[in-house]
């Protein structure tokens, strides 16, 4: 028998057991860990509603139309979810009005808005593992140890930003675990299993980004990006299988319409391009069709016509039906088929409200002879553009589209004269055009043919709003002699070589202001100056090679934009050229047996599409660019020494790297500059043992995720609310009752079988740097941001002398692109005992370079590039991607008003204000608690606020502002818009016609003394409606005061010089109590006095007439009275003898006449007497 207690084990023992098992726990647990980040992955599909829980299915993001799950909340009778609350709200609170479909309905349906709706596609989440263990048992056991996805859903802003409000949103989801019900499984509790999350869309945008992380419970997988875009060129067939509206797919790669093959450029708009499409597949009408940016992709025969309309003004050699040029753009595809351009817009609901979509291609400018499809690759004012070279007759022309919610249009340009005639010259040829979309100019590079027929080229900017055109620069007609120099300063001084030079095309990051001009050379031009490089080729001497497209990556560190990328397949030598600045330039010569296109589809690491041949099986796959690689290769190629050891040769390599570590550290919180708007939901909690969520409970997630992006798009509003969160109206009435709830959940009451956490749906407005820089920063006026960069070095440098002194072996340098507009400082500090070095960057506005703007809307694009001296391709980092560059640290800077900025109405402090100032209040009769009364006879004092929607900060304006009111009406219904002229003379204080509305005691004005001046300070506005203005003698239309609506607009442009934010703020302002006008106040008086005395007039006739009248009554009513009393003598008479009975009646009859005389008589006596 063992005595009850504790064992008396000694104190030592039980020590080192513990330690001994720490260590086989822990040393399996560290190799399993980074065996897992090197192996494991998640994968991500959508699934449309019909598709949950099946094991293969995978969709395409086609169906944009919304679905009620108002039967699943319906079940939901004691929840926190306030259905009362969503029902009444108005169909105007939102957006537009959506198509929706039923849950299990194959009908669409028109309904309002007031009600919760879910989204028509689901995610589901796996990961997988190399290895023998199945994918569905490793998502078993992620599940049993706590493994939950986390998807991150990032919503791209829209290019009409006329029509959508710019604003840079993302939605956190938890993933919820659902049990497959396809396969019966009785061994196991669980069986299949994914996670699942909705897959939310918004109005105005077609581009997500899904990231996918784990909650740090289970194994550990590494964070994995996928693009989820929406395919407006499918659309669902009779069948409701999925078919293509451009064409037919193929489902058969060809080796012959890749190998040896020239690569082509994938061209699109940067960041807005749902669908990407590549052409140049020789002798086929088909294009490479993909909605998620190659992971899977599409071959696709068009369906064109591809007519033969060669002219004599149109010269064309031969006839091909390869797509020579293919540009996508947010909602249209364009490509070029000999010299017919085509455009293709796809089904959008979500971009536009009337349906713009092509049934066929439409064939533009059939009149004209197209040689080139150039794109442009940033939008601008709300547009996308493309451009059209031309030949033949309108040789010196350029066709400028314009692409606006998917309407196309094309103007010719330059307006008055071609390019030939306006730099005199009688015979040239436009090769290439780019246009700067924030300077409205076009550059184009023009060949000329000389009068002894020598060619050279020259760089022309044509200024599209003054219609100015010049000359940049005449590009020589030789390749200059670098004498081993990678990159050539060109000055008119260096020597030149007999190999001419020939471009190709032109590119223009507007990030940095560098201008590529590329060909059998790479020429860059950096403001004033133009530098070539030398080594577009296979040895250190130019040859007549070329570079015949060019990447562009505008977001990576990389200075400049690789050239031709390198092929494992290519037979010839690839050359490396390091930039200056960090740039690298890549070129390829010669045939290549593989297929390959630089398609850069993620933001800071570019990547490629390459056409592989593995065991006579040919494949086309997505694959980073081994920049990397590369450049490590020709390191370890040029940098070692053999040194010998005995009687061996001993290899060695040198580190030319001048640092060890490099890390940023004191990064600011990153909302505040990158103005990214986040919330968070989770899966509402199941009443489930396993913890898996059902068909229903996936629905009320759908629900709760579609409300609380619908609150987020009704927050955009005048009145600001008493709490600056838009989730503050969903549980202002329920927060009372969460304990109660969390009760019902705990003892598994719940309604339907789901506990909805209110905390669980909200907005974050606290997020955490990650020890790495942003994405891209905003700057307002004056504004800066800063961080840390910490280094440690490899060989400290002491200088001994009278003081101590520490050198710094390594310096930091900054690169801005433009300095006129921001400016960096750099503090040092060295760190002996460390051996490191610390510098403090601070990157600044220098309020020079932008005027005021709305939130968000034309933003001036510059960058800030941080490195170290001397590491530009020699520092390297070993990360689960490979090995990643190091030393050089790229921005991009956005200068001007950020977005998430805004100013709203502050109705509380008004209404509370106004109360103490006037020493009293009076609201409508009828109340509206969302837009409160003022009394027209009270002095009003308006507040706002500034309030920022991405860091929850919300305060008072101290700015000055400009107020008018520029429309009005009696009524809602009735409100019309004032035009300029009205707008002048009912706010201004220079009006002279008596048409003001109101006036203020201030004396500040605007420059040209029209407005008023106001402030947070000033002086309160008093109503005026003075004879000639629209609130002026109004019309009550009951017994109260005449009211009356005004629409305000508030904005500080041109008068506050703190910011460079132009809010505009419209709001209606009810006011009641206004005075009538003399004349229709006399005219109710008039009307009210006779109404008056002709009832007193009425009254006293009455009393005069009243016994006459009483008198009459008594006659008429005696008479009454004896007709009744005959009539039922004669109806109760016994008819025993008709004769006795006609003498009866007739004796009566007699009798009754006498007596009436007889009384009729005695009533004239007795009246004569009177």
């Amino acid at each position: 028998m063992f005595p009850v207690g504790p064992a008396p084990w000694p104190r030592l023992r039980v020590l080192w057991a513990l330690w001994a098992l720490l260590v086989v726990l822990l040393a399996p647990w560290r190799l399993w860990a980074i065996q897992e980040t090197q192996e494991c992955t998640w994968q991500v599909v959508l699934n449309n509603l019909e598709s949950v829980g099946k094991n293969d299915a995978i969709d395409h993001f086609v169906d944009q139309e919304l679905y009620t799950v108002d039967k699943v909340f319906d079940l939901l009778v004691d929840a926190p979810i306030d259905r009362d609350e969503v029902r009444g709200l108005g169909a105007d609170e939102w957006e537009r009005p959506w198509s929706c479909t039923l849950l299990g309905s194959g009908h669409l349906l028109t309904i309002s808005l007031q009600t919760y709706l879910g989204f028509p596609y689901y995610l589901k989440i796996n990961y997988s593992c190399t290895g023998e263990v199945s994918s569905e048992a490793l998502v078993r056991k992620g599940h049993l140890t706590g493994l939950k996805p986390v998807v991150l859903v990032t919503f791209q802003s829209p290019v009409n930003f006329h029509r959508w409000k710019i604003e840079q949103l993302q939605i956190q989801m938890e993933a919820a675990p659902f049990r497959s019900p396809a396969e019966r499984c009785d061994a196991e509790e669980m069986c299949l299993m994914s996670w699942y999350t909705p897959m939310p869309i918004k109005n105005g945008s077609v581009v997500m980004r899904v990231d996918v992380s784990s909650n740090g419970l289970g194994p550990f997988i590494p964070n994995k990006r996928f693009h989820v875009n929406i395919n407006g060129f499918l659309e669902r067939g009779r069948d409701h299988e999925l078919q293509f509206t451009v064409g037919n797919e193929l489902f058969h790669l060809i080796p012959r319409h890749f190998v040896n093959v020239p690569s082509r450029p994938l061209w699109y708009t940067v960041d807005q391009t749902p669908v990407l499409i590549l052409g140049g597949i020789p002798e086929e009408k088909a294009i490479l069709l993909t909605d998620t940016n190659f992971k899977d992709f599409f071959l696709v025969e068009l369906s064109i016509d591809s007519c033969w309309v060669g002219s004599f003004y149109c010269p064309q050699a031969s006839f091909t039906a390869t797509i020579y040029d293919a540009i996508a753009t947010e909602s249209t595809l364009f490509i070029r088929q000999n010299q017919l351009i085509y455009y293709f817009t796809g089904t959008y609901t979500t971009l536009y409200e009337n349906n713009h979509g092509s049934e066929r291609w439409v064939r533009v400018l059939a009149n004209e002879c197209i040689k080139r499809l150039c794109p442009v690759h940033f939008h601008s004012n709300g547009s996308e553009y493309v451009m059209a070279l031309t030949t033949g007759k309108n040789e010196g022309y350029v066709h400028f589209g314009t692409i606006t919610d998917g309407l196309v249009s094309f103007k010719l340009l330059p307006r008055d004269r071609s390019v030939c005639n306006a730099i005199l010259v009688d015979n040239c040829s436009i090769t290439w055009a780019v246009f700067i979309a924030g300077d409205y100019n076009l550059l184009m590079l023009v060949e000329i043919v000389g009068p002894t027929s020598s060619k050279y080229f020259q760089v022309v900017s044509y200024d599209l709003v003054s219609d100015y055109l010049v000359v940049l620069y005449t590009i020589p007609e030789f390749i200059p002699d670098a004498r081993g120099l990678e990159f050539l300063m060109i000055l008119g001084t260096e020597s030149y070589t007999n190999f001419p030079m020939v471009p190709k095309g032109m590119s223009y990051n507007p990030y940095n202001n560098l201008l590529l001009i590329w060909g059998n050379f790479l020429l860059q031009r950096s403001g004033t100056c133009w530098r070539a490089a030398t080594r577009c080729t296979s040895c250190s001497r130019p040859r007549p090679g070329r570079c015949t497209s060019a990447s562009r990556f505008f977001s990576s560190p990389l200075a400049t934009p690789p050239m031709r990328p390198w092929s494992p397949s290519s037979t010839k030598t690839t050359n490396c050229t390091r930039c200056q600045g960090g740039g690298m330039v890549w070129a390829r010569h010669g045939g290549a047996a593989g297929w390959l296109t630089p398609a850069h589809v993620a933001r800071a690491f570019p990547l490629q599409l390459v056409y592989l041949i593995d065991n006579q099986q040919g494949r086309l796959i997505k694959r980073l660019m081994p920049v990397e690689q590369l450049l490590m290769y020709q390191q370890i190629s040029k940098e070692y020494v053999l040194e010998r050891q005995g009687s061996h040769l001993t290899l060695s390599f040198s580190n030319f790297c001048p640092f060890t570590v490099m890390r940023l550290q004191e990064l600011p919180n990153p909302q505040i500059y990158t103005r990214q708007e986040r919330y968070r939901a989770q899966p509402p909690h199941v009443l489930e043992p396993w913890g898996f969520h059902s068909e229903n409970s996936l629905a009320v997630y759908q629900g709760l995720v579609y409300y609380l992006l619908s609150l987020h798009s009704k927050y955009d509003k005048p009145y600001a609310d008493p709490v600056h969160d838009p989730t503050w109206r969903w549980w202002k009435n329920k927060k009372q009752d969460q304990d109660y709830y969390f009760y019902l959940a705990n003892n598994w009451r719940s309604a339907g079988g789901v506990h909805v956490d209110m905390t669980s749906y909200e907005k974050i407005y606290d997020l955490k740097a990650e020890n790495e820089l942003p994405e891209r920063i905003f700057l307002d006026k004056g504004t800066s941001y800063s961080f840390s960069v910490f280094l440690t070095t490899r060989k400290p440098e002491v200088q001994h002398g009278p003081s101590f002194q520490v050198l710094s072996p390594v310096d930091l340098a900054v690169v801005l692109a433009d300095p006129d507009c921001i400016e960096a400082m750099v503090k040092e500090k060295v760190l002996v005992n460390r051996n490191s070095v610390l510098f403090w960057v601070t990157l600044s506005d220098k309020r020079s370079c932008f005027d005021q703007g709305i939130s968000g809307h034309h933003l001036m694009k510059t960058s800030m590039l941080v490195k170290v001296l001397g590491s530009s391709g020699h520092c390297f980092q070993n990360t689960n991607r490979g090995p990643r560059m190091q030393s050089n640290l790229m921005v991009p800077v956005l200068i001007g008003c950020p977005p998430g900025k805004r100013l709203a109405f502050d109705i509380t402090y008004t209404l509370q204000y106004n109360r103490v100032q006037n020493k009293h209040y009076f609201d409508c009769v009828k109340v509206d608690p969302e837009m409160p009364c003022f009394l027209f006879r009270d002095i009003f004092y308006p507040f706002f606020l500034i309030q920022d929607l991405v860091t929850g900060d919300s305060g008072s304006f101290q700015g000055s502002y400009v107020l008018k009111v520029v429309g009005g009406g009696p009524t809602l219904d009735t409100i019309k818009e004032y035009s300029e002229e009205e707008i002048y003379r009912f706010n201004s204080p220079l009006d002279k016609t008596g048409s003001l509305i109101w006036t203020t005691e201030n004396t500040t004005t605007t420059e040209d003394l029209a407005f008023n001046i106001m402030s947070h300070n000033s002086l309160g506005i008093e109503w005026l409606c003075l004879e000639n203005s629209p609130c002026h003698d109004t019309i009550p239309h009951n017994i109260f005061a005449p009211e009356f609506f005004f629409k305000v607009l508030v904005s500080n442009r041109g008068v506050d010089e703190s910011t460079y934010c132009d809010y505009q703020l419209t709001f209606l302002l009810h006011i009641h109590g206004l005075p009538l006008s003399a004349r229709r106040a006399f005219l109710i008086l008039l009307v009210s006095a006779s109404l008056f005395v002709g009832l007193v007039i009425l009254y006293i006739v009455c009393c005069l007439l009243s016994p006459y009248m009483v008198k009459v009554c008594n006659i008429l009513r005696w008479k009454i009275n004896s007709i009744i009393g005959l009539e039922s003598n004669y109806t109760y008479s016994t008819p025993s003898d008709s004769r006795a009975f006609s003498h009866s009646g007739t004796m009566s009859w007699r009798s009754s006449r006498l007596n009436s005389r007889v009384v009729y008589k005695g009533a004239e006596e007795n009246k004569a007497e009177t």
